[in-house]
């Protein structure tokens, strides 16, 4: 299990327990000044409020059980307009969208791609870019943004 995932199993069903769906975790590690970002979503929107009062929950729960070593800032957030998606759901519940995909490595010699999500097929995330369909194996995807339409 990665440290993501425990990160996720440990602060997900507290986020749940104050009503707010865990939309998704992110660790970046950047030397001294890591940062734990955590994405709340409801139906109703977030306000700086709920930000404050998970962030409050979770830092309780993260100073006991110290899952992540060194310094790093927790923050707590909205997913936003920019969404950042987490899981094969969140594409499926997508489709139709544009998404900007980064890769951890290349798929047909690309690491980028901007285009329409068009559906799941097993692990694989299919994006049209132009009038071409890639087939994006989940397990390589490292960032995925939704890319607002105004």
């Amino acid at each position: 299990m990665t440290k993501l995932q425990k990160l996720q199993d440990l602060l997900a069903p507290i986020v749940e327990a104050l009503e707010f769906q865990c939309w998704g975790v992110e660790f970046i590690s950047q030397g001294r000044h890591s940062v734990l970002r955590i994405y709340i979503e409801h139906e109703n929107g977030i306000t700086v409020d709920n930000c404050e009062l998970v962030s409050r929950q979770l830092s309780a729960v993260l100073d006991v059980e110290d899952p992540v070593s060194g310094e790093y800032t927790l923050e707590v957030s909205s997913p936003g307009m920019d969404r950042p998606l987490f899981t094969l759901e969140q594409y499926a519940a997508y489709v139709g969208q544009q998404v900007k995909i980064k890769l951890r490595a290349p798929v047909e010699e690309r690491r980028h791609y901007q285009g329409m999500i068009r559906g799941i097929e097993e692990d694989d995330v299919v994006v049209q870019v132009d009038s071409y369909e890639y087939l994006l194996p989940f397990e390589l995807i490292e960032k995925a943004n939704i890319v607002p339409n105004y």
